[in-house]
């Protein structure tokens, strides 16, 4: 079973911010949700994370219509938004078993569970400090920790290395690659940055706020007769790509 979305359309204030966006994501595949600030990637996230209902279209979660099937849908979900979201003045912990507690996992299933997240993300010596002293890129391992703790189907990360340094960048990334084996689980990463999406399974291009292709990083390079994703992004979509 995967995640799917067909046809997705969204407008606000007059303007079509979605139109027509259809993709699907298969369980142990890496998918890169590529896209120039502004292309859309942020409004679909919000609709295949249940906050915004699109205006037409639909959305189905392991067998599961978001629309008519919301709850069971929600819970295949684990989700990492763009903005942070820890509770700053809570330890890590506390963040954890909050998240758990609505999920209604029970505090003896959550603790072993948040060891061992905690342990996999190199995170075990800072379990009980406050979230507000930790790094940047830990507290985004922390996030992942909190999105995976009720063992998720899907993962959906909306660009979560904005603001982070190379070095954590990277770490993160390398977490995301190495759930294709350890998890199975399927995974969308948003990321507006090319170099973040040469070793995804698959490659999303958005702009203006529609998909114009889902394939390989290899082919989408090929058919654009070009040497680099970053040739091939501009090629579609008149942009220059963004760099670090």
């Amino acid at each position: 079973m995967s995640f799917t979305a067909e046809r997705l359309s969204y407008a606000a204030g007059g303007r079509t911010l979605l139109a027509e966006a259809s993709l699907e994501l298969k369980p142990g595949e890496v998918h890169a949700l590529l896209g120039p600030n502004g292309a859309g990637k942020s409004t679909l996230f919000q609709l295949l994370s249940g906050l915004f209902v699109p205006d037409s279209g639909r959305i189905e979660v392991m067998g599961h219509d978001m629309t008519r099937d919301a709850v069971p849908a929600l819970a295949r979900l684990g989700i990492v938004f763009q903005q942070p979201t820890l509770d700053l003045e809570l330890s890590v912990t506390s963040n954890l078993l909050f998240h758990a507690g609505l999920h209604g996992i029970s505090r003896n299933v959550a603790k072993p569970r948040i060891e061992a997240e905690l342990a996999r993300l190199g995170l075990s010596d800072r379990a009980y400090d406050k979230a507000s002293q930790l790094s940047g890129g830990n507290r985004r391992r922390v996030e992942l920790a909190r999105a995976l703790l009720h063992d998720p189907s899907v993962l959906l990360m909306d660009e979560p290395t904005v603001g982070l340094d190379p070095a954590s960048r990277g770490d993160l990334l390398k977490l995301l690659l190495a759930m294709r084996t350890e998890r199975a689980v399927a995974v969308l990463w948003a990321t507006h940055l090319c170099d973040e999406v040469d070793d995804a399974d698959r490659v999303i291009v958005m702009h203006k706020g529609k998909v114009l292709t889902d394939t390989t990083p290899h082919k989408l390079v090929s058919v654009a007769g070009v040497s680099t994703i970053e040739q091939a992004f501009l090629a579609m979509t008149g942009e220059a790509a963004e760099r670090i």
